[in-house]
């Protein structure tokens, strides 16, 4: 099965000459912060993967969720004024300083393509996405899982873009698909970089990472800062609650947006995926003004709702006061857009 392109590529020689340059690898595979597990056993198994890939139906949208054409004209518009897009799920494009970033960019319509049960998209022809899009500059990634890089939406962004800035140990996976090494730039946790005016930095993240039975912990994970001369953006990337997003916010805080982690949590693998209430206190910990829950909306990777993130997240920040924003799938906003709800996602089954 490993032979699969969508397994990516196993691990290098190389590769694993750099990992000893981390902090974060221990010999054997790369380590979180703090003590990290996950309550799934050989007896717990079968049926967390029973809830997992079955009765899918009565958690999804009863209807295709509608991403909205991307209206480029506002999203070119005023280049000192930050534009924001999210595609569902983890997808981001984003404007700064006239320069085009996107975001785990995962348009596929299946975040289980290995498995034996498809995890469908809750949109459709979203592949197709991807040909709409403006020249983008700069791809971020966050780590290797399927529900953040997409192989066939990789295949249709290699060739159109130069600038790749990857977790530690990712660069493999694009190599194997045709992207030049030279293009690519990998990060360890707190490694900080500059891209025309704009700087970033690599962020830690309780989380974990790989793409086929032997490669668990063997690239790394983590959220990104991105700063400029007069905004500061948190993407907390997938990730447990921990006091690193205080300590993120205490080097590049305070934010002006925090995209937070919210969805495919669940009490067996509650130390890696953020409860909602917890996607909350993250964002007041890293000192962030105006909060955007992403990691719902596209796909059902855990045995809730698909309403569930959201309406629990809602209910708590308005209890502690934290400002937020839910954007439509596929429309442009800015900081003066993020002033009223737009709760688009109760008026949906």
């Amino acid at each position: 099965m490993t032979i699969h392109p969508q397994f990516g590529a196993s691990v290098r020689k190389t590769d694993l000459e750099n990992f000893k340059n981390s902090p974060q690898w221990n010999g054997k595979k790369f380590q979180n912060l703090s003590t990290t597990t996950m309550n799934v056993s050989l007896k717990t198994l079968p049926k967390l993967l029973k809830e997992n890939f079955t009765n899918t139906a009565d958690r999804m949208p009863h209807q295709s969720l509608t991403v909205m054409g991307l209206d480029e004209k506002a999203f070119m518009a005023d280049e000192e004024s930050p534009k924001f897009v999210w595609y569902g799920h983890s997808v981001l494009l984003m404007r700064l300083k006239g320069k085009n970033i996107l975001i785990d960019p995962m348009f596929g319509d299946n975040a289980s393509p290995i498995a034996p049960f498809k995890t469908k998209r809750f949109s459709e022809n979203t592949l197709s996405i991807i040909d709409t899009l403006p020249d983008i500059d700069a791809v971020f990634i966050t780590h290797d899982h399927y529900d953040h890089i997409d192989y066939k939406s990789l295949l249709k962004l290699i060739p159109k873009v130069n600038n790749w800035f990857v977790a530690l140990g990712v660069s493999r996976h694009l190599e194997k698909w045709g992207l030049d090494a030279a293009k690519i730039q990998e990060f360890d946790w707190w490694n900080e970089g500059e891209f025309e005016e704009v700087s970033f930095a690599f962020t830690p993240s309780r989380h974990f990472s790989g793409r086929g039975a032997f490669d668990r912990a063997k690239s790394l994970w983590g959220g990104w800062v991105f700063k400029t001369s007069d905004h500061s953006i948190y993407w907390s990337g997938d990730g447990g609650y921990d006091h690193h997003f205080t300590k993120v916010g205490d080097k590049y805080g305070p934010f002006d947006i925090m995209f937070v982690e919210c969805g495919q949590y669940n009490e067996h693998w509650h130390q890696i995926h953020l409860y909602p209430e917890e996607a909350v206190k993250a964002v007041m910990d890293a000192n962030a003004n105006i909060a955007v829950p992403v990691h719902w909306g596209g796909f059902s990777l855990a045995p809730h709702h698909w309403k569930d993130p959201i309406s629990r997240f809602e209910i708590e920040a308005l209890e502690q006061k934290q400002a937020h924003f839910t954007p439509s799938l596929g429309q442009v906003f800015g900081f003066d857009d993020m002033n009223s709800p737009n709760p688009w996602w109760k008026n949906i089954d």
